[in-house]
């Protein structure tokens, strides 16, 4: 039976939705609650027969908790039954199996419409937040309605005016074919513009977004600087097509350089072992290696992510509260541009320097999720003792099973995209909120 590399989650919704305490369970199926634990945790693999003892003690197919070849229809399914909660007749959302099982046409068109609906929305959300903050976007936008309007006015002023002097109708004459030319080369390059941004993410918008598309074809993880004796940065950066501008290049060498150095602080072997002894604790592993926690979240965030697995997220803003780095993790939407939600722990932080805090946040929107996020802000005086104070906040996510609690913390992408109206913290109405 094949089993995904979260199979240990599924046992632990199950058990939460049971209501059954990791004790009984582990009794009932004859192991120790540590086991038992490690085992939710994804740190130990279940054998065949332990699984099958498991689904039995659970009331669960075996399958369902493998979800082998059918993972990505259950997990779209729950998606569509989450966004049909409020609905006057809610999905039973606890017989997703019985329903596969004997209705598997219907259950696989479902799943594909929930697949192309959560694209849509995605893609709605991507050009909402493109539309509102892009600056090359706005301004190529601008000089097209500028040139057009001038035309306009220019031909509106010859077709109305009957008795125009000959030197002013060339003069107006003259206008009009510059600013013909103006609008045409203004047409062509912010065609130019969204076909490049279409196409390759190389013709990106900012500097910080060719860093971020240089990571993610890497999957976050620099393999190069993982060695004993690993390179200079410039060596790991040299040749990358995503680092197209002088800028990108300058911010991938700064953080190639950190990496480096959180990489030799916490070696990839021995920061995988204590993973698997301590669990993803922050502090935990920051008391074990004496290091800071941003050190940790990076090391987090930087681990190969197993077939099947989900990566964790990571974000940093600075004192203005501006991002300056995004590590997705599936169902936890970072905002491309703008500010995000204020509600996040990121953002608590800042006011709380050297104080780590901890929150299991709950996302809006379908397919979002549970999540426990860990925030911690530091302070620094690159000038000295007279220079300014430079603050930088980081957030880990990391993804939390089990069914929404009544102390989750509710937050969203940002404001724009959020479907909750009664939120204290909003800034500006969501284009969402009136269809979700």
């Amino acid at each position: 039976m094949p089993r995904s590399a979260l199979t240990g989650t599924r046992i632990r919704e199950r058990r939460t939705a049971l209501g059954l305490k990791q004790a009984e369970l582990a009794r009932t199926v004859g192991i120790s609650p540590a086991y038992l634990n490690l085992i939710e945790h994804n740190r130990r693999k279940v054998s065949e027969a332990l699984l099958t003892t498991l689904a039995e003690a659970l009331a669960a197919d075996p399958e369902a908790l493998a979800e082998g070849a059918e993972s990505a229809l259950f997990e779209g399914l729950r998606e569509a039954a989450a966004g049909a909660a409020a609905a006057e007749t809610p999905p039973e959302a606890d017989r997703i199996e019985e329903f596969v099982g004997r209705f598997p046409g219907w259950a696989a068109l479902l799943g594909a419409r929930q697949a192309r609906l959560a694209q849509l929305e995605r893609t709605v959300e991507t050009l909402s937040d493109r539309m509102a903050h892009d600056p090359h976007l706005s301004d190529s936008l601008h000089e097209v309605l500028s040139a057009a309007a001038s035309v306009r006015s220019t031909a509106a002023i010859l077709a109305e005016t009957e008795d125009i002097e000959p030197a002013w109708r060339a003069r107006f004459h003259a206008n009009i074919h510059a600013d013909s030319e103006r609008l045409a080369e203004a047409a062509e390059a912010l065609v130019a513009y969204l076909d490049a941004s279409a196409e390759g993410e190389t013709g990106l918008s900012s500097p910080q977004e060719e860093l971020e598309a240089w990571l993610a074809a890497k999957g976050f993880h620099l393999a190069a600087l993982e060695r004993a004796n690993p390179p200079d940065p410039e060596t790991v950066i040299a040749g990358a097509p995503e680092l197209a501008t002088t800028a990108a290049r300058k911010l991938a060498l700064a953080f190639a350089a950190r990496y480096r150095a959180d990489a030799h602080a916490l070696p990839l072997e021995p920061f995988r072992a204590a993973l698997a002894e301590h669990g993803p604790d922050p502090a935990r592993l920051a008391q074990v290696f004496g290091t800071d926690l941003p050190v940790v979240f990076r090391r987090l965030a930087a681990l190969p992510v197993e077939e099947g697995g989900r990566p964790a997220g990571l974000v940093a803003c600075d004192g203005a509260g501006a991002i300056t780095f995004r590590r997705p993790t599936p169902g936890f939407a970072l905002p491309r541009f703008g500010a995000a939600c204020p509600l996040w722990p990121l953002y608590q932080a800042l006011s709380r320097p050297m104080a780590p805090l901890r929150a299991v946040v709950e996302m809006a929107g379908r397919g979002g999720g549970r999540y426990l996020a860990y925030a911690f802000c530091q302070p620094s005086h690159p000038q000295g003792f007279d220079g300014p104070q430079v603050v930088q906040a980081w957030m880990l996510v990391l993804p939390e099973p089990g069914p929404a609690q009544p102390g989750d913390l509710a937050v969203g992408s940002s404001c724009r995209v959020c479907p909750r109206e009664a939120c204290a913290a909003r800034r500006e109405p969501s284009f969402l909120a009136a269809s979700d």
